[in-house]
C-alpha cells in the first residue's frame, strides 16, 4: 500500500481496485475473503503510522458521526473505538444501556432509529444476545459494526489479533494457532477461527469437552475444520501462536466444570507447558485477563506475551475499518 502524507493528512491508495471492499456492515468474518482481510491489515499499517506521530489525528472523517451503543460493559473495545473515531476527526456519541431510554423499555430498533435521527453515519454495537447485530443491520441505513454479540462473534477483535500475529510472523499461512479455554462461550474464538482459517492458518482448540460448542465436529459446512485436543501439552506441541481465553463464569450454567481449581490444574497456560510450543511462540489474550487462572502471571507478563500490543493495535485496526466503511458509503 502506498501512502501520501502531509502534516495532518492521510491518503490511502489501495493496490487493489476500489471494488475490493464491498462491506456496508461488519457483522463477522465468515463473509470476508482473504483479499478483504489483507486490505484491512494493509490499511491498518497506514493508521498505525498516524498513531506514531506527535499529533495523532487526521481529518479523514471530519463532520461524520460515530455512535457507540453498548448493552454490556466494556473497557478495551469501547475505548479503542472512541480513540479510533477521534483520531479520524469524527464526532463521537457514546450510549450506555444503563444510562439511556433502554432502561425504560425502549426496543433496539427504536434506539437505532433515534441514533440515525441524530445523524449517526456508523453505529458500533455490543449486545448480549447472539444475532442482535444482524437484526439491527436490517433496519439501519447507517453502517453497523458488531463489537461483540453474545457467544457469537467479535470480528474487530479477531482482525486486531490477525494484525498482531502478522506483525510478528509475516504470513499466517501454515502457522499453527492453539486456542485454550472457554471456546463454548467465546465470540472471540469463533471470529478468530473464521479469520485464521481464511488466512491459511491451522487451528487447534483445547479445553474440556463441556466447553466446546455443541456438534463442532459435525458442522463443517457451517464452520471451518479445526483440530480438537483435550490434552493441553499435545495441543501446544509445535504451536506458533497460543491464545488463552478467559473463563466466562458470568455466561456459564453450573456443572460445566468440577471446579476452578481443577480447571487451573489441567488447562492453565504455564511456562512449563508453553515450552512445548515453538521457541518463537507468541501469546495472545483478548482480555480481560484473569491472571493465574487461565494463564500464569509469568506468561501473561513474560517476553512471549503480546497482550499489550493487541490493545495498541486495536486502535489502528478499528481506524482502518471506520475508514473503509466510510469509503463504502461515500461519506
Amino acid at each position: 500500500m502506498r501512502q501520501v502524507q502531509q502534516k495532518d493528512t492521510l491518503t490511502v491508495k489501495p493496490e487493489a481496485p476500489p471494488l475490493l471492499w464491498r462491506h456496508r456492515h461488519i457483522l463477522d468474518l465468515d463473509d470476508f475473503t482473504l483479499e478483504e482481510i489483507e486490505l484491512v491489515l494493509r490499511t491498518s499499517d497506514a493508521m498505525k503510522e498516524v498513531l506514531s506521530r506527535a499529533i495523532k489525528k487526521v481529518p479523514t472523517l471530519r463532520g461524520k458521526t460515530i455512535a457507540s451503543l453498548f448493552y454490556e460493559p466494556s473497557t478495551r473495545t469501547r475505548s479503542s473505538f472512541e480513540l479510533a473515531a477521534k483520531s479520524l476527526s469524527a464526532d463521537v456519541v457514546n450510549l450506555s444501556a444503563g444510562a439511556s431510554s433502554i432502561v425504560k423499555g425502549e426496543c433496539l430498533v427504536d434506539t437505532l432509529s433515534a441514533l440515525e435521527a441524530l445523524g449517526a453515519d456508523i453505529v458500533i454495537m455490543r449486545h448480549p444476545m447472539s444475532g442482535a447485530p444482524y437484526i439491527a443491520a436490517r433496519y439501519l441505513k447507517a453502517s453497523l459494526v458488531n463489537a461483540g454479540d453474545g457467544w457469537h462473534a467479535h470480528p474487530t477483535q479477531a482482525l486486531l489479533d490477525l494484525y498482531t500475529i502478522r506483525e510478528h510472523k509475516g504470513s499466517l499461512k501454515g502457522l499453527k494457532m492453539t486456542i485454550i479455554g472457554d471456546i463454548k462461550h467465546s465470540r472471540v474464538a469463533r471470529s478468530n477461527i473464521w479469520g485464521l482459517t481464511t488466512m491459511g492458518a491451522k487451528v487447534t482448540l483445547c479445553c474440556p469437552f463441556t466447553l466446546l460448542p455443541a456438534g463442532l465436529n459435525h458442522r463443517q459446512d457451517q464452520f471451518p475444520k479445526v483440530t480438537i485436543e483435550a490434552d493441553i501439552e499435545h495441543a501446544l506441541d509445535g504451536a506458533d501462536i497460543v491464545m488463552a481465553l478467559r473463563l466466562q463464569r458470568e455466561r456459564q450454567p453450573s456443572g460445566l466444570l468440577p471446579s476452578i481449581r481443577e480447571y487451573v490444574r489441567l488447562y492453565q497456560l504455564t511456562e512449563s507447558r508453553l515450552a512445548k510450543a515453538k521457541p518463537d511462540v507468541i501469546v495472545l489474550h483478548p482480555g480481560p485477563v484473569n491472571e493465574d487462572i487461565e494463564i500464569a502471571s509469568s506468561v501473561a507478563r513474560g517476553p512471549r506475551s503480546v497482550i499489550n500490543e493487541q490493545v495498541t493495535n486495536g486502535v489502528a485496526v478499528r481506524m482502518a475499518l471506520l475508514y473503509l466503511l466510510a469509503g463504502s458509503r461515500q461519506l
